[in-house]
């Protein structure tokens, strides 16, 4: 399909698609001048937010740009003839039909980076809480429980110096992780697809297919990558026979990347210590899911990459990427489409 010239400010309409975050509001504020970074006539820009998938469905044929993840459906391409940008709102983009796109010459571009310090931070917290048993302290706080000194040393709270970390996936979540570890003195093993592109402090990067070795060595396995077929289920039963029984899993990626049974079975077999999940195959998590019972499991409802932050990081992408179309270049940042 030939490119149409992408449409100047005055004649853009941007849609907002989100249940929760304030896209809208933080929009508005940075055209008005107070974040004194829009581009010129970014005013003339109308907009709207869609808080529900209704509303989206009823006024998407409005927008030439859309900013939208999990409201998303591919059916909705048939309602958006003006349709020209999509702005994933994630960093995924299983969602899309990249072909469709392409065939109508819909561009699209990932939020990729918009939460990496939040997401690194978040995988970090887990490690402490475990390190420290801050998710037990807590839970014996409920029943007004103080808990005596432990004798047994392998019970006992412990600490992060030495310990090793094993991050897959050296993008930059996986790589701020890497300097928040090695700021604990912890040494920090990686795995990512070209290792000469590795930017993070890691002690050693190592290509995926050397992952069955580097389990052993670990005390903590977090997943840092994107949902890919290379990654589906790379921790697997094999994986958590190979891990060390005083090791935990931390999952600040996608459900996908952990084969589940395999993980219960793990867990409540003690082949390893303990998992700290932000991601399940299904969401929200079942009530009558088996994991909610495992007091060696910390759950976080997929708020890894929440953050006060993300509004304003992702306009940041946004405005970037407008720029760009405008200007009529052909790359986006995280450009997928």
């Amino acid at each position: 399909m030939t490119p149409q010239p992408f449409p100047a400010p005055e004649d853009l309409t941007i849609c907002f698609a989100h249940v929760a975050y304030q896209l809208e509001t933080i929009f508005a504020r940075r055209q008005s001048g107070l974040a004194g970074s829009a581009p010129a006539g970014q005013q003339r820009i109308q907009f709207f937010q869609a808080w529900t998938p209704e509303d989206l469905a009823a006024r998407l044929p409005e927008a030439d740009v859309l900013l939208v993840s999990g409201f998303w459906q591919n059916e909705l391409l048939d309602a958006a003839p003006r349709l020209r940008f999509i702005q994933s709102i994630g960093a995924g983009v299983d969602q899309f039909d990249l072909d469709a796109l392409r065939q109508r010459g819909i561009r699209l571009a990932t939020a990729s980076g918009v939460n990496s310090n939040a997401v690194s931070e978040h995988a970090m917290a887990l490690i402490l809480a475990f390190t420290r048993h801050i998710h037990t302290g807590r839970d014996r706080q409920q029943s007004r429980a103080w808990r005596g000194m432990i004798g047994d040393l392998s019970l006992r709270e412990d600490e992060l110096g030495g310990k090793t970390l094993l991050i897959i996936g050296l993008g930059k979540i996986g790589s701020r992780l890497a300097k928040l570890a090695r700021a604990f003195d912890m040494r920090v093993l990686a795995t990512k697809r070209n290792p000469a592109t590795a930017a993070g402090p890691a002690d050693a990067v190592h290509l995926p297919e050397e992952l069955p070795a580097l389990l052993p060595q670990a005390d903590f396995v977090a997943l840092a990558c994107p949902l890919t077929p290379a990654t589906e289920k790379v921790i697997d039963a094999e994986a958590f026979a190979r891990m060390k029984e005083s090791a935990y899993l931390i999952n600040v990626a996608r459900g996908g990347c952990v084969d589940e049974p395999a993980m219960l079975t793990a867990l409540r077999s003690g082949a390893i210590a303990g998992a700290g999940i932000d991601h399940f195959w299904e969401e929200p998590l079942p009530q009558d899911a088996p994991f909610w019972d495992l007091e060696n499991v910390l759950i976080t409802p997929h708020t890894g990459g929440e953050t006060c932050m993300y509004e304003e990081n992702l306009i940041d992408i946004l405005l970037e990427n407008l720029d760009r179309l405008w200007r009529g270049e052909t790359e986006l940042q995280n450009q997928v489409v």
